[in-house]
């Protein structure tokens, strides 16, 4: 969308606010707004000061001017306002020289397109992220020296079998990992997904399909595919539309990858392909019909999967759903027919559609940097011809313990992520996408994370140890 439009259609719409909304380095969705009769050409072109200094892990409060200069290509109208606001997804900037600001999320997603034509292996990479979501109707945390406490609690969860209701106790719902596709009245959220669905497809995100998850008050709705940086928008576009439909409904959601022990945690797959010149560079000869290049970008991944696990696994509960011997995609292996391993290889009868699938990525991640990331990754064993090895076929789930002992696995900590991260990531910084001084920062925040998971008595631990 040209300036002109975006202009014309404050006007159409009658638009009376301006949201200009920007990603902090955790991915985190913040915003500022604006009256619309200050937005004109001038305002389009020459961006927005703030004060980068209140964002975490970025600058200093002696160099805190920052700009924010929007992308008109992503605007829409937001579908919660009371009062009718355009919203605008912006990069940020240096005010002096103009140039991209290297802490940036949103920056670093550019870049890593910019960085893929620039290696003539391919004109643009699609991605298909699945992220899913737990809805709640009550939560209640606690963290201070004197208490250290959650609860959690829906109607709809498994553990009310046998709760008072006012209103009486109908009995159906979905058990501990028995809540893949039944019908209502065991999946209780069809309207309430489907209100989300199409609240997305009212600002022009192209969706297709909902469905309950595994978990008791698990969900998914579909995103179809589409370029890095716009899928990275549409990650935080789902985000907030999820969370501000179940609000509406008085319930919550929330994309912690492992809210609750005993049922299965949320992931984030991330479907990836490279194209050149209007042609699949995925599609193939080769083992489940891929070509050379995808078996290299699939090597790649594996690699360098335990850096990657600081972008796509970024929070300390993250790894409370990475652990081996449970249903979760911890082992560094590929398959065309099994779940099993950290990469799969979707089936499908179309050259367009083939792809490669990373299962081990989380939705706490900031998807500008896990999708960058991810295809640095790729390309890094494209350039490298680094060649996954044999597939993993079997069921990884049940391989005899000596066999399983020969497959490596992904990080099982963040401190253990943030120390491989520390050691590998030469490949990020090729083309300038990632800096080192980018890295430090972000893996300063996650330290702080570590520290205050690592110094905090857990509940669990009273349990065990109280006594001893």
């Amino acid at each position: 969308m040209s300036k002109d439009k975006v202009l014309k259609l404050i006007k159409d719409e009658d638009v009376a606010y301006v949201d200009i909304r920007f990603t902090d380095p955790r991915g985190k969705l913040q915003h500022v707004t604006v009256m619309s009769d200050l937005v004109d050409e001038d305002f389009l072109e020459e961006g927005f000061m703030f004060d980068g200094s209140s964002i975490s892990g970025w600058k200093g409060i002696e160099a805190s001017d920052m700009k924010l200069l929007a992308d008109t290509d992503s605007a829409y109208i937001d579908p919660f306002y009371a009062e009718k606001t355009l919203c605008l997804h912006c990069n940020v900037v240096e005010p002096d020289t103009g140039e991209a600001y290297e802490r940036d999320p949103r920056g670093t997603a550019v870049k890593a397109e910019a960085y893929l034509k620039s290696t003539g292996i391919g004109d643009v990479a699609y991605f298909g992220p699945e992220a899913e979501f737990f809805i709640f109707d009550d939560v209640k945390y606690a963290v201070s020296p004197q208490k250290v406490s959650y609860e959690i609690d829906a109607a709809a969860a498994a553990w009310n079998t046998d709760a008072d209701f006012e209103m009486g106790n109908l009995g159906h719902r979905a058990g501990h990992k028995g809540g893949y596709f039944p019908v209502n009245p065991i999946d209780e959220a069809q309207d309430l997904r489907s209100e989300m669905l199409s609240t997305m497809k009212s600002i022009g995100m192209k969706v297709d399909k909902h469905h309950h998850e595994v978990a008791t008050c698990q969900h998914e709705l579909g995103l179809i595919f589409g370029t890095l940086t716009e899928q990275a928008d549409n990650i935080l576009k789902y985000k907030y539309i999820i969370q501000n439909v179940a609000h509406a409904y008085g319930k919550t959601a929330t994309f912690m990858p492992k809210p609750m022990a005993g049922d299965n945690g949320t992931g984030m797959h991330v479907n990836m392909s490279i194209w050149k010149d209007g042609k699949p560079l995925f599609a193939g000869d080769k083992y489940a019909d891929l070509s050379d290049e995808a078996l290299y970008f699939i090597g790649g991944i594996l690699k360098h999967a335990k850096a990657l696990n600081a972008f796509t696994n970024p929070a300390t509960n993250s790894y409370k759903r990475l652990i081996p011997g449970f249903e979760a995609p911890v082992l560094r292996a590929y398959s065309a027919r099994n779940r099993s391993g950290c990469v799969r290889i979707p089936w499908t009868e179309s050259p367009k559609a083939k792809r490669v699938e990373a299962r081990f990525p989380d939705p706490s991640a900031n998807p500008y940097l896990a999708f960058a990331a991810l295809l640095m990754a790729g390309l890094d064993g494209i350039q490298n011809k680094i060649h996954p090895g044999e597939p993993s076929d079997k069921d990884l789930y049940d391989l005899p313990p000596e066999e399983l002992a020969e497959i490596p696995t992904v990080c099982a900590s963040l401190r253990e992520a943030l120390e491989e991260l520390e050691k590998d990531h030469d490949f990020l910084l090729k083309g300038d996408v990632f800096t080192k001084d980018q890295i430090d920062a972000y893996a300063d925040l996650k330290w702080q994370e570590v520290y205050a998971f690592e110094h905090t008595p857990h509940p669990v631990e009273y349990k065990m140890y109280f006594s001893c």
